[in-house]
C-alpha cells in the first residue's frame, strides 16, 4: 500500500517523537511538530487508524503499530541516505540539505534506496550524526549524551546534533565544530549556564546554553 507525502510526514513525525521516549503521543504533539491545527491533525489520526498505522483513543494518545514503525524507518531511511548523497556526492553543506531530504523521502521505489545504499556503500550515520535504519528496519544504538549534561573536565566527540536546523548547523560551523571535533568542558559560566570549552587541544570557543541542549557527545 502507498502512501501519500502527507500521511508519511504524519508517520515520521509520531515516530520520532516517540524516540524522544514518549510512549503515547498526544495531538497537540504532532501538531506542533508538523505546524498543523489541532483538527486537521485529529483528522489524519481517524485515517491511519483505519488504515492499522496508529493506535489512537481520544484523550489516551497515539502510537506507532508494527506496520506504522516499519514505514516510518523507510522513510527516515530515505530521508538520511539522501542527506549523505547531497553532501558526499554532490558537495551540499549539512545545513542546507534538511529540506531537499524532505521531498526526495517520497520517492517510493524501495529498489531504487536499496541501490543508493550501496552506491554510498551503506553509511551507518547521515551527516548530522543520526544513525541510518537499514534496509530491515534495524538501527544502530550510539551512547550519547546532551553537552548540557555535562561537568567540567568531561570531554568526548560530537557524533550528533538534536536539533538539524540550518541555523544550528550554521551556528557550529562559524565555531568550526563538526562531526568528530574533540571537545572538553572547561568551564560552566553561572550566569547564563553557557559553557566554556576547549575543542580539538588549544582551540576554545563558548556555547550557548540553547546550543549545548541541542548538542550530542559521544
Amino acid at each position: 500500500m502507498s502512501y501519500s507525502s502527507t500521511e508519511e510526514n504524519y508517520i515520521k513525525a509520531i515516530f520520532h517523537l516517540s524516540e524522544d521516549g514518549d510512549e503515547n503521543i498526544s495531538t497537540n504533539e504532532i501538531a506542533k511538530q508538523i505546524s498543523a491545527t489541532a483538527a486537521s491533525v485529529t483528522d489524519m489520526l481517524k485515517k491511519l487508524k483505519q488504515k492499522k498505522i496508529i493506535t489512537y483513543e481520544k484523550y489516551q494518545g497515539v502510537r506507532l503499530t508494527k506496520e506504522g514503525e516499519k514505514i516510518a524507518k523507510s522513510i527516515v531511511r530515505k530521508h538520511r541516505l539522501w542527506e549523505v548523497f547531497l553532501v558526499e556526492k554532490l558537495g551540499y553543506s549539512w545545513d542546507k540539505i534538511h529540506d531537499i531530504a524532505e521531498q526526495l523521502e517520497h520517492i517510493q521505489s524501495e529498489e531504487m534506496i536499496d541501490k543508493l545504499d550501496k552506491f554510498l556503500g551503506y553509511p551507518q550515520f547521515d551527516p548530522h550524526g543520526d544513525p541510518i535504519p537499514d534496509a530491515s528496519g534495524n538501527i544502530k544504538t550510539v551512547k550519547q549524551t546532551l553537552l548540557s549534561k555535562l561537568k567540567v573536565g568531561d570531554k568526548g566527540k560530537l557524533v550528533g546534533v538534536k536539533d538539524s536546523s540550518s541555523k544550528l548547523l550554521q551556528y557550529l560551523d562559524s565555531l568550526e565544530i563538526h562531526l568528530g571535533t574533540a571537545i572538553e568542558i572547561t568551564e560552566v559560566i553561572e550566569f547564563d549556564n553557557s559553557f566554556v570549552v576547549k575543542l580539538g587541544k588549544n582551540k576554545k570557543a563558548t556555547l550557548s546554553k540553547l546550543a549545548a541542549q541541542n548538542i550530542l557527545i559521544g
